[in-house]
């Protein structure tokens, strides 16, 4: 609660505010060691005063009193409660010296505070809306003790604020007498942030009216003007803005630091920066100088126009003034303590605006990265929260260099950092592709800390899976092994589906040996294998032409319980046509049939395979007939293994027959079966037609299975400087712990 109280002085009534401070408070005076001035507290009347010397400066708020003529220079706290204030001060320019210490209340509270929380300048605010501490609104419980009168200013304000023209203020006001133009200012501020603009103006107007009945007695002076600047301000109401500086000149009255203060906050309000910056040229030019409002008013300009690097100039330009000794002149402010809160400011102004720039859908890295080295440049570094709520920002895959560098600057120059932000560094790279860089990140988690947790692990094991999944495609089974080892190495526990995918891998590129010893080792961990796990050694001992192992694990297989699948019992079917043994191929097709389990045009096209590798072509055939009895649909696999079959068994004229038969029912057949039709009718000279079969379809790419790191390295963005792969690496020992 705020109150206005009168107190005489030679030059008239002086108003201040009641402050209340609370009974057992921790609070002393502190005066300045070069403005040793006394003060006393007395009582009268069952009030309390503090009597303050003339050279006395007192603080509320941590904002100081700095432009009251009388040159307060004292600091006070307090432990008595509702504390009246007194001023007892030397006039310096005749009677009018009452009148100026009484418009400092309004003059720092409407400008001063409104400009530093508008730009976050004394607190930490994104919006710009800081403390109200300092003000009187008609929301609050404010009263003017008038002699022996007390007024409501609340209840007046209320009873005022749906006035539209000066008229309607008359008609509450013309029994009231002549009020302080304190109280006007007051209410004039309270009906801005209230959005009640028309209230506002209709009681400048009725000031305006007032001056010219009293002949000049009182009417509305700078400080009026300067609060209903702030009105307009508040109310975003800047059509009126013009029409108020019209009145200001017509009146004669010339604007001060803190009008030109308010008028860059309304063209900062208003989003025309620029301008705002244009009046700081021109409060310079006018001869005055710009107070630290000003100059954070200005940093606020370059933050809304999302200009980091343009503030980042500003305050190097400002430093240089201030070094010089250029700025900062004035007693009247505290510069020391000022520049200290700019600096700070364009500290909080850079790190929003390179948020900003995070945001926003075009990649603007390049922008931040540059603005980080150039605070670096000139000495202004970030907080780790400041780093922090960057990373935070970068949720695309573009973003990873911005994310790696405020990582790496965080572990350089911090000795913490947030779990959750790590995490979340590890989700971006994973994003980004950059798996081995997450990877990295949760290595410093083990070795630096904080220690990781489930999130942590989940997030790294995903991207471990992604590695395994892309090493299982292309058969890059060295990596997979070279994965599954750094997990373990990490105290990371690989899981079946881990483990399935490197034997996958080893499957795919063929490697019998790895696979049998990758099973081995997962066996011996404590993973139980899972069909996947079987299918894919079954497939790697078919493909090794192993076919005593490949019966002995399928044997085992169902001894301990595993159920085989459709890909099982086609690898045991490829299998037995390896061997030439038709008879227990028949058997697996009876036991699929019993187990529900009906074979796919998969099924067949592995026996042609197999046929086809082994120059079966008769027996190719046979099945192939046989899946069109069972109404299987032959694919353009199945014609073209087993168009070479027949063509390098030297039939090329059914191998011409199935050609055209696979044309008839549109499909595509590749470049190598339309050679090898040819190739065996002018080989062995068949009366073929050869132009029937139209043009020669282009080649296709086929997918290689790679047997080196190089596509490794570079699709998991890790340098290419490892050790040569050591076939050591496939079998590890299970430690004794695991025995």
């Amino acid at each position: 609660m705020q109150a206005l109280s009168i107190w005489p002085s030679h030059g008239g009534s002086l108003v201040v505010p009641h402050l209340d401070f609370e009974h057992g408070s921790s609070c002393f005076a502190s005066i300045k060691p070069r403005s040793r001035k006394k003060w006393s507290l007395i009582d009268g009347r069952g009030h309390s005063f503090l009597l303050l010397s003339s050279y006395a400066r007192f603080s509320r708020s941590e904002t100081c009193c700095r432009n009251l003529n009388c040159c307060l220079r004292f600091e006070f706290l307090c432990c008595y409660s509702k504390l009246k204030v007194v001023l007892f001060c030397e006039p310096k320019g005749g009677s009018s010296s009452g009148l100026v210490a009484s418009a400092w209340a309004l003059e720092r509270q409407e400008t001063g505070n409104e400009l530093e929380r508008e730009g976050s300048y004394s607190k930490d605010d994104d919006n710009g809306n800081g403390d109200r501490s300092e003000e009187v609104d008609i929301s609050s419980e404010g009263e003017v003790e008038l002699e022996s009168a007390r007024i409501d200013v609340r209840a007046l304000a209320r009873s005022l604020q749906f006035a539209k023209t000066a008229d309607d203020i008359e008609k509450v006001l013309k029994d009231m007498g002549e009020l302080p133009l304190q109280v006007h200012s007051s209410m004039i501020s309270g009906f801005g942030r209230d959005k009640y603009m028309d209230a506002a103006m209709s009681l400048v107007e009725w000031l305006k009216r007032k001056k010219k009945e009293s002949g000049g007695g009182i009417g509305p002076n700078l400080f009026i003007y300067n609060s209903l600047l702030g009105a307009v301000k508040h109310s975003k109401q800047f059509g009126e803005m013009e029409k108020i500086l019209d009145d200001m000149a017509e009146e004669g009255i010339i604007p001060n630091i803190v009008t030109y203060n308010v008028l860059m906050a309304i063209y900062v309000e208003q989003g025309e920066a620029t301008k705002a910056l244009n009046v700081l040229e021109e409060i310079q030019e006018k001869g005055f100088s710009p107070s630290p409002v000003s100059y954070s008013t200005a940093l606020y300009a370059y933050r809304r126009m999302e200009d980091g690097h343009g503030a980042l100039k500003f305050f190097i330009e400002l430093r240089e003034k201030y070094v010089k000794g250029d700025i900062g002149r004035n007693a009247d402010e505290n510069w020391e303590y000022e520049f200290v809160k700019l600096e700070k400011f364009t500290v909080r102004i850079c790190q929003q605006v390179m948020r900003r720039w995070l945001v926003k859908d075009e990649n603007l890295s390049t922008n931040v990265l540059k603005l980080l080295r150039d605070m670096d440049n000139v000495g202004l570094k970030l907080s780790r929260e400041d780093y922090e709520r960057l990373i935070w920002a970068c949720t695309r895959e573009e973003h990873y260099l911005v994310a790696k560098e405020l990582y790496s600057r965080i572990r350089e120059s911090f000795s913490e950092i947030s779990l959750s932000v790590c995490n979340h560094l590890i989700w971006v790279m994973g994003k980004a592709k950059k798996w081995w860089a997450a990877l990295e990140i949760y290595e410093d988690l083990l070795d630096k800390g904080p220690s990781p947790n489930n999130m942590s692990y989940e997030l790294v094991v995903s991207h471990f899976n992604i590695l395994l999944s892309a090493a299982r495609q292309r058969g890059i089974w060295r990596w997979g092994v070279r994965l599954l080892n750094k997990m373990e190495e990490k105290g990371l526990k690989p899981g079946s589906r881990e483990w399935n995918a490197v034997l996958v891998a080893c499957s795919k590129a063929s490697e019998t040996t790895a696979a049998v010893q990758i099973f081995r080792r997962m066996v011996e961990q404590g993973e139980k294998p899972t069909i996947i796990s079987y299918g894919a050694l079954l497939s790697a001992l078919e493909k090794g032409k192993l076919y005593d192992e490949a019966l002995r694990v399928w044997d085992h297989m169902i001894k301990v319980g595993v159920k085989p699948n459709l890909y099982a019992y086609t690898i045991m079917a490829s299998i037995f046509t390896g061997q030439g043994n038709f008879k227990m191929v028949n058997a697996v097709f009876q036991e699929m049939a019993s187990s529900g389990i009906e074979p796919t045009v998969v099924t067949y096209n592995a026996i042609i395979s197999g046929c086809d590798r082994n120059g079966m072509s008769s027996a190719a055939y046979e099945w192939f007939h046989r899946m069109k009895v069972q109404n299987i649909s032959p694919n353009e696999i199945t014609y073209e293994m087993l168009i070479e079959a027949l063509a390098n068994d030297g039939k090329p004229r059914l191998a011409y027959d199935l050609y055209m038969r696979a044309q008839n029912e549109s499909l595509n057949l590749s470049s190598k079966a339309y050679d090898a039709v040819v190739q065996s009718s002018q080989v062995y000279g068949a009366t073929t037609d050869l132009s029937v079969l139209g043009p020669r379809p282009p080649d296709t790419k086929k997918v290689q299975i790679r047997k080196n790191l190089t596509e490794f390295c570079n699709i998991a963005d890790f340098p290419r400087r490892s050790k040569p792969f050591d076939r050591k690496e496939i079998y590890i020992p299970p430690k004794q712990g695991n025995q």
